[in-house]
């Protein structure tokens, strides 16, 4: 069977992503029940770690374990990638010595071409472009606590970035709507919002696109890598902080997420994230799960 790779949600169809979020609601039940089989013992994930990480790396590294296999943490600064070696070479290299790899790093570009390159299946653990494995966790949780998130409202507030863009892929690929809204300047790709223009709206008016919302989702508004701009985006996004006003014009029973971290008094306000909204707490979790689900699924099992 011909490998796959996960680096955007468009790699898998609908059908596939459906089953792959119902696998891994499943499958955390079975472990929670203590009933989770070693269904990976004798394989490795390689983690190629170009950014900081903590629920990244802790849930493939956990979940990996969990399963009854191994993962091997490995940094550009412990590499030759480091030092230069082509991207190319380093994936028929480990295309040889493990099963899959894992990739958070900035360029998508390098992820694209290592994939292209290695005949073992490629994770995108985060790039400059999107965050796909963000998105099973945060669709996870929401079919968790509300069932199925077909036709539901998604409210998208502050910057366009990578978590923004995995969303509105989300968005098309999971049949619900999506309202970003951005400040200007900070809006999302235009390729990407024009292909999935049928399921996302975007503005520069936060409330409009909070208002009925069944979920309202935000992320920091300087991400790793922008520190140099922070004093200007913080200017940018004055008004875009999820607060209880505006979660307000939200359904009654409306979920706040936050992909973590995240800066209490900037983008969210703690009452939010502390309160009764907010499920970002199982959100984190369930990155775990939803690895392991991915993980199974491109190893066959």
């Amino acid at each position: 069977m011909k490998k796959r790779d996960f680096l955007s949600l468009f790699d898998f169809n609908a059908s596939e992503l459906t089953a792959l979020i119902q696998r891994a609601i499943e499958d955390k039940k079975a472990f929670k029940a203590g009933r989770a089989e070693p269904l990976l013992a004798g394989r490795t994930l390689a983690m190629i770690f170009e950014k900081s990480s903590t629920r990244t790396r802790v849930s493939f590294e956990a979940g990996m374990v969990q399963l009854g296999g191994h993962a091997l943490f490995l940094s550009s600064r412990d590499t030759q990638l480091g030092r230069g070696e082509p991207i190319a070479d380093t994936a028929r290299v480990l295309s040889g010595m493990v099963d899959l790899v894992m990739i958070r790093n900035d360029d998508h570009a390098q992820q694209v071409c290592f994939a292209e390159n290695a005949q073992i299946p490629v994770i995108n653990g985060l790039s400059d472009y999107n965050h796909p494995c963000q998105l099973l966790a945060d669709v996870m949780t929401f079919e968790e606590a509300r069932g199925s998130i077909q036709g539901a409202k998604v409210a998208w507030v502050g910057d366009g970035n990578n978590v923004c863009h995995s969303w509105m892929a989300a968005a098309q690929q999971f049949g619900f709507e999506l309202a970003v809204a951005c400040p200007d300047g900070f809006q999302p790709d235009a390729a990407l919002s024009q292909r999935t223009a049928e399921q996302v709206s975007i503005s520069d008016d936060p409330k409009s696109a909070c208002e009925g919302a069944d979920l309202v989702v935000t992320d920091v508004w300087t991400s790793m890598g922008q520190e140099a701009d922070n004093a200007v985006r913080l200017q940018a996004f004055k008004g875009y902080q999820i607060n209880d006003a505006l979660m307000a014009t939200a359904k009654a029973d409306a979920l706040f997420m936050h992909c973590l971290p995240a800066h209490r008094g900037e983008e969210v306000s703690a009452s939010v994230i502390d309160g009764r909204h907010s499920i970002v707490w199982q959100e984190a979790e369930n990155r775990l799960h939803a690895q392991k689900a991915l993980m199974l699924t491109l190893l066959n099992k």
